[in-house]
């Protein structure tokens, strides 16, 4: 059974940065190719000019075939950002895939007694997840190599990452899509990319859905593919207990020969019950805005026909 920490009403939410602080940007999955490793000093830049400091991964350009670095090279650098008492939050600096190979090997001991930010998105799903079971607040943000694109063109996915960096208040209002259920509800946020999500089932880093709103978002995958993996979060019961759903990007689905036959909006609809709210839409994912979203924390979200709102609660 999945560890059940998460029935907490709240969870531990680890100390927001302040200037000073330091943070250790690493690659617990994919490699870092050459032509992103500008964008990981662009990224040390950026948190510079907030005030904090910033320290490399002693294996963060290493290459083992897809990996950065072998399973245990990527792993020594995560511990050794978990256990070090001067890094205050933990920033990947790509996704891809990997994460869950290291997850088992990861001893959470001094991070549980000191919690810290681990932040991300896509195959970073895995550590949200994770220490969601553990009872810890993550935040599901940009990674190291979102800098390749120029901070002109991203100024919501930065802002907002420092926002949530530095414990300022996150309240988003966005234009409601036609496909919405609206509805009103409270309830403590999770989640992240589905193909992740649905590769934890069955093990102890499974999150609980029960009375929280799932939060989800893809890209890449066919229209049956993300049909599947859903269908499998529906049969083990994602979907039964649940407040609502908000939908992220849907981001570069692929075309199959053979055509599903219906938009991605009516899909997920299709496989969320009649009863859940459902917020499409929401600017958080594989697209260049991509909004922080503090997960773990209790969220109001308010869906109408015309706007609608998620303000995340102090």
């Amino acid at each position: 059974m999945p560890v059940n920490a998460q029935t907490k009403s709240t969870l531990v939410t680890p100390p927001y940065l302040k200037k000073g602080d330091t943070i250790a940007i690493i690659a617990p999955a994919g490699i870092i190719k050459a032509y992103k490793k500008p964008a990981m000093e662009s990224a040390k830049k950026l948190a510079e000019s907030w005030g904090l400091k910033v320290v490399f991964g002693a294996n963060l350009y290493n290459q083992n075939n897809h990996f950065a670095g072998t399973d245990e090279q990527r792993c020594q650098d995560f511990q050794d950002a978990l256990d070090n008492p001067n890094i205050k939050a933990i920033w990947c600096g790509r996704g891809g895939y990997g994460s869950v190979r290291i997850l088992d090997k990861l001893d959470f001991t001094k991070f549980l007694k000191h919690p810290k930010w681990v932040i991300g998105y896509s195959d970073i799903t895995a550590f949200h997840s994770h220490l969601h079971t553990l009872g810890v607040e993550t935040l599901h943000a940009m990674l190291g190599s979102s800098m390749q694109d120029k901070a002109e063109d991203i100024p919501h996915t930065i802002e907002t990452f420092r926002k949530a960096l530095f414990g300022e208040v996150l309240q988003y209002k966005i234009p409601s899509s036609k496909y919405n259920r609206n509805g009103k509800v409270t309830g403590s946020l999770v989640g992240g990319n589905i193909a992740i999500l649905s590769s934890m089932l069955g093990s102890q880093s499974q999150i609980s859905t029960n009375g929280k709103i799932l939060f989800i978002e893809e890209v890449g995958e066919y229209k049956y593919s993300i049909d599947r993996m859903l269908q499998s979060l529906k049969r083990a019961g994602y979907f039964k207990n649940i407040k609502a759903v908000v939908v992220g990007g849907m981001t570069k689905i692929r075309k199959n020969t053979t055509p599903w036959g219906t938009s991605i909006e009516q899909l997920i609809s299709d496989v969320v019950p009649n009863n859940i709210p459902i917020l499409f839409n929401f600017p958080a994912g594989h697209d260049p805005d991509n909004r922080a979203l503090l997960m773990g924390r209790i969220a109001e979200v308010t869906i109408t026909d015309k706007i609608s709102t998620i303000t995340f609660v102090p």
